[in-house]
């Protein structure tokens, strides 16, 4: 968890929240994978506060390059 009052734990709940419902054809089991492997890379950010905003960028990427690839 965060120090400043941000809950990442939250964040990145919701996150997935968020992704599954935007791509519902998307495996919601993929999707936390992906989730997981974008908020690994972000452990060392030294500014917390925008880890889930730079995560979710991320993620939709990732995604939608999936997506693509599968098409």
């Amino acid at each position: 968890m965060a120090e400043k009052g941000i809950d990442e734990d939250s964040a990145f709940r919701e996150l997935v929240e968020r992704m599954t419902k935007k791509y519902p054809d998307f495996p919601s089991e993929r999707t936390i994978e992906i989730v997981d492997a974008v908020r690994a890379t972000l452990d060392d950010a030294k500014v917390r506060d925008f880890v889930p905003v730079l995560a979710e960028r991320e993620v939709k990427k990732r995604i939608k390059q999936e997506q693509r690839s599968e098409a």
